[in-house]
């Protein structure tokens, strides 16, 4: 299997863990949990929308499904951040935590847009929305660094610095990927590191408590953020120059 194709592979993965994590909870996963409706309708929206990503997740398995999953997934999540997000930056453009949640979204939606429309504008464009996304992904570790350092295992030392480090990274990749400077690599970092978060974190916590719906749901947004993220890596032309940002379709 190429790169692009472990990406996708994971990235359908991601959202089929999604899914399940809402149709055993009958709830939406936490990147949907400001949806405002009633009980009953929240409960039948929720598991609508686990079984539209099960079947998109499944779609992204297959070479001969990947487009027309894809191209459902593009504008279901891009309704979600309309809808869901969008308006509490609107309502509260100060309050960075608005911003980082509408992110988390935007880069599910980053990479089903590489794989809906491979040519090389719409990846391109793709690529700096993934880049823009990550800006505030990496002030949420420093505004809220309070939050963020406790999350760092407890065997490592230093939790605080670490949370600074690990903002500082993702801003240090937003930047490589906005101003194509070793794209490719920046993406890639940023996507090794996400996976990193996603084993030294939740996966921990899953062990510690595993019925907690809390942690499930943390665990498969984080995994299925960094799969997008690997997507979005993958679209990028290898190259050993530093000014290469270019699209590439993946194959």
């Amino acid at each position: 299997m190429t790169y692009g194709q472990i990406a996708r592979a994971a990235f359908a993965t991601g959202l089929i863990g999604l899914a399940i994590v809402g149709l055993v909870f009958g709830d939406f996963a936490g990147l949907w949990q400001s949806f405002p409706a009633t009980a009953f309708v929240r409960h039948t929206l929720a598991l609508a929308s686990a079984v539209l990503m099960l079947a998109c997740g499944l779609g992204l398995l297959s070479s001969r499904t990947e487009m027309p999953a894809a191209r459902v997934l593009v504008p279901f999540l891009a309704l979600l951040v309309l809808v869901l997000k969008l308006p509490a930056v609107v309502k509260a453009p100060l309050v960075e935590g608005t911003w980082q949640s509408m992110s988390e979204l935007v880069v599910l939606l980053t990479a089903a847009w590489v794989l809906a429309m491979p040519s090389a504008r719409a990846t391109r464009i793709a690529q700096l929305v993934f880049g823009l996304a990550l800006i505030p992904l990496g002030l949420s570790h420093i505004v809220y660094v309070n939050l963020t350092a406790p999350l760092v295992p407890a065997w490592l030392p230093f939790h605080t610095g670490w949370a600074y480090f690990t903002g500082a990274a993702h801003l240090a990749a937003a930047l490589g990927i906005l101003l194509g400077v070793l794209p490719r690599l920046a993406a890639s970092m940023e996507a090794a590191m996400l996976t990193v978060f996603t084993v030294l974190v939740w996966i921990p916590a899953i062990v510690a408590v595993p019925s907690s719906q809390g942690s499930w749901s943390e665990l498969t947004i984080s995994w299925a953020m960094s799969a997008a993220a690997w997507v979005v890596a993958a679209s990028f032309q290898p190259s050993p120059t530093l000014s290469n940002g270019s699209g590439k379709q993946l194959k």
